[in-house]
């Protein structure tokens, strides 16, 4: 399906378990430059078997939707999922009055960040959630020279992933493992971003929204280890998270793991359907 956010048209796969009465629905949004065949797809897809109605969407500038191309716009993929949820909402077939929404990676952060400020969402996860926080960044680096150095190329791109220990916006062998092989095959996914997208990263404040949640029930499910999406920071959000909550520590050894790797899709699917069923 095709929705409209900011005038610009965002791609999605809607899936329905079944037909009848009105379904309790979920938005998926997933890691940093992903798009909606990749992680989200493949959560939306497993939660759809679990009963749910699932809208995965691409976000301004990738995949399939319009938009700057690989430009990473934190207040644009907020709107982004405003602009889904109010297009469920307005479905048949859909309560209006249990949508959730689930976040995978950066996605966990946007996910948090959403429910926040939408009243309309009733619930929301995060798995291996990426909960960015400026003060946090802050003092672990040279904050200051990190966002000046981003802005005097902020046009410029660089590749999402590079092999051998290339510069990338997603260093390391571990994101390459995923996005730079078969296991993310995706005809609409590109291997750049730009440098202005690192920016919106390190500015991004998505554990500030924890006390903003409210009466919004929250799960957190996280690998134990994650050299990525920092545990201290899942833990943060729990801790700092107003109203109901629960926290899930995955046994994984990697961030990855837990974008199609099992048991842990299997565990981390299993944990969120639940606390949907409980929450919506």
């Amino acid at each position: 399906m095709t929705i409209e956010s900011d005038g610009i048209a965002l791609a999605g796969v809607l899936r329905r378990p079944v037909a009848g009465e009105p379904l309790p629905a979920v938005v998926l949004t997933g890691p940093f430059t992903g798009v909606k065949e990749q992680v989200a797809g493949l959560y939306a897809e497993r939660l759809a078997r679990e009963g749910f109605a699932t809208l995965a969407i691409d976000h301004r500038g990738f995949g399939e939707s319009g938009g700057r191309r690989s430009h990473e716009d934190s207040q644009g993929k907020l709107a982004d999922l405003r602009a889904a949820v109010g297009a469920l909402a307005a479905l048949p077939g859909i309560d209006a009055d249990r949508i959730g929404v689930v976040g995978v990676c950066l996605g966990g952060g946007y996910a948090v960040r959403a429910a926040a400020a939408d009243p309309r969402v009733r619930a929301v996860a995060g798995i291996a959630g990426g909960y960015n926080s400026p003060a946090w960044f802050a003092e672990r680096m040279d904050y200051r020279a990190a966002l000046r150095a981003q802005l005097d190329r902020y046009d410029e791109f660089l590749p999402a992933v590079a092999p051998d220990g290339g510069e990338a916006a997603m260093g390391g062998a571990e994101p390459y493992e995923y996005y730079g092989t078969e296991r993310s095959a995706a005809p609409h996914w590109e291997n750049r971003v730009t440098r202005g997208s690192l920016h919106a990263l390190l500015t991004f404040d998505a554990l500030g929204a924890a006390p903003l949640l409210a009466g919004v029930p929250l799960l957190v499910v996280h690998g134990r280890r994650d050299a990525y999406c920092a545990p201290e920071l899942a833990q943060a959000l729990h801790d700092a998270a107003a109203g109901p909550k629960e926290l899930l520590w995955i046994d994984c050894e990697r961030h990855i793991d837990l974008y199609d790797q099992e048991p842990f899709v299997t565990q981390a699917v299993g944990a969120t359907a639940e606390f949907l069923a409980k929450a919506l």
